[in-house]
């Protein structure tokens, strides 16, 4: 699936990439320092996402013992780090001009931050505890107990007087975005997703050759290669 799936990133990337730079008009009130979007959006989107793809996969792992589950929620643990990492420094080079300052104790800024410590906090938890089951396990609880930080990034916005925007895309009535600029965001997107998914095939086989690297089935391999 790793050629299948490199090929589609590419093609979505480089057409996000172009539509969001290039052919979509500058911002009314914002200028071209809006097209930040295209890369903080996402990055902001995916941290969501997958932080729930590894606590799901964690909870699968914990209740039904799951080996593959467990491998896809510690897998996970990183590429969400780096989503994570991204949306936060775009969105203080995008909140240096807009608001005045690189970073605000904002309750969107601040609930993100600590999604960022969660993600870090189960990386330095699985890296800690040497046996990979009992390891797996522990970072599926702490994993479920930050799922509350979910919705408080989601709604913050809505909960509390932030500076940060409000939604422009995920609203009842219409998104507030034109379609010339709202297209090549949704595209952007969707290859941040097929990113996701190439990352954590890659990361999946590494973590299970690196468990099962005692079995004849990967010496058998290896033999091969």
């Amino acid at each position: 699936m790793l050629p299948w799936l490199t090929a589609l990133f590419m093609v979505l990337l480089v057409y996000g990439l172009y539509g969001g730079l290039v052919l979509a008009p500058a911002d009314y009130q914002q200028g071209d320092s809006f097209r930040i979007i295209y890369i903080h959006v996402p990055s902001a989107w995916m941290s969501l996402f997958v932080y729930m793809v590894m606590a799901i996969s964690g909870a699968i792992g914990l209740v039904w013992h799951i080996k593959l589950a467990e491998i896809v929620s510690i897998s996970s643990a990183g590429i969400g780090a780096a989503f994570t990492f991204i949306a936060l420094v775009t969105g203080s080079l995008w909140g240096k001009p807009m608001w005045g300052t690189w970073w605000v104790w904002d309750a969107r800024l601040t609930s993100e931050l600590i999604l960022l410590f969660l993600y870090m906090g189960v990386i330095g938890l699985y890296g800690a505890i040497e046996d990979k089951r009992t390891a797996a396990r522990a970072v599926a609880i702490l994993a479920l107990v930050g799922v509350v930080n979910i919705p408080i990034i989601h709604y913050s916005v809505e909960w509390w007087n932030t500076l940060h925007q409000g939604a422009t895309v995920a609203k009842f009535d219409k998104p507030s975005m034109h379609p010339d600029m709202l297209i090549p965001l949704l595209v952007m997107a969707m290859a941040f997703k097929v990113f996701y998914a190439i990352a954590l095939l890659m990361r999946c086989r590494n973590e299970v050759l690196q468990r099962e690297q005692n079995n004849r089935w990967v010496d058998e391999i290896l033999e091969k290669l």
